[in-house]
């Protein structure tokens, strides 16, 4: 007689498994977002994802969870870009911020966030990463100049909004071109930081005026990821 299927958690093999089952409904899950909103039929994410719906609701019991998990992911993501940035950052500042920027780019199907139209969320631990980015940020831009690579008046703020902006779905285009114009803009972004001729900008707003702006609209359930 064959052996029985291993129930949930009985076995290493299972455990692989709801691993796996769990990665598709998130990478099925952003692209739903992005093309449909955070309104997408959970039982089409299912159906993207390979897994019945049951297998979607026993990782993510409703959509809050699903979408919570989907921007946690992202500011994680856009975390341990910055970390990185900044721990090459003394040797060549400017070059770290590029590579901060092109990973964003490279990485931009993990980031369904809401400056790139993607879904907002008031959950702490998405708050929390949100607010350990900024200073890193900060730093980066300090090192950079104390060095006088780049212009005195560049915040934190623009590198986060220049990243949301080179991010965005570009879904008229194949995907080869779409990171080719977005790698294209960034390096554009980078040569206005040089500080040489530089022309004085309006005033940025802070970190806080973003979260306060994103933060205090209506709830955004079916707006376009």
């Amino acid at each position: 007689m064959a052996p029985s299927a291993p129930r949930e958690g009985s076995g290493p093999r299972l455990r692989a498994d709801a691993a796996r089952n769990r990665a598709q409904v998130l990478t099925a899950a952003r692209t739903a977002f992005r093309e449909l909103g955070t309104a997408a039929p959970l039982d089409e994410i299912a159906r993207r994802a390979g897994v019945n719906i049951a297998t979607l609701y026993r990782r993510f019991p409703d959509r809050i969870s699903l979408i919570r998990q989907v921007v946690v992911d992202a500011f994680d993501l856009v975390l341990q870009a910055a970390h990185s940035a900044l721990a090459t950052a003394q040797q060549d500042p400017l070059a770290a911020i590029e590579g901060f920027l092109l990973h964003l780019v490279d990485e931009r199907d993990m980031l369904v966030l809401p400056l790139i139209g993607g879904p907002v969320t008031d959950d702490p631990e998405a708050t929390e990463l949100q607010l350990q980015i900024e200073p890193l940020l900060e730093e980066l831009l300090a090192l950079a100049r104390a060095q006088g690579v780049i212009r005195p008046d560049a915040t934190a703020v623009d590198l986060i909004t220049t990243a949301a902006l080179a991010c965005r779905p570009l879904p008229y285009l194949p995907a080869e071109q779409a990171t080719a114009l977005a790698r294209r803009h960034v390096r554009i972004f980078l040569d206005g930081l040089h500080p040489e001729g530089a022309r004085r900008l309006p005033p940025s707003i802070t970190h806080e005026d973003l979260r306060t702006h994103l933060h205090g609209r209506p709830d955004a359930e079916g707006e376009r990821g």
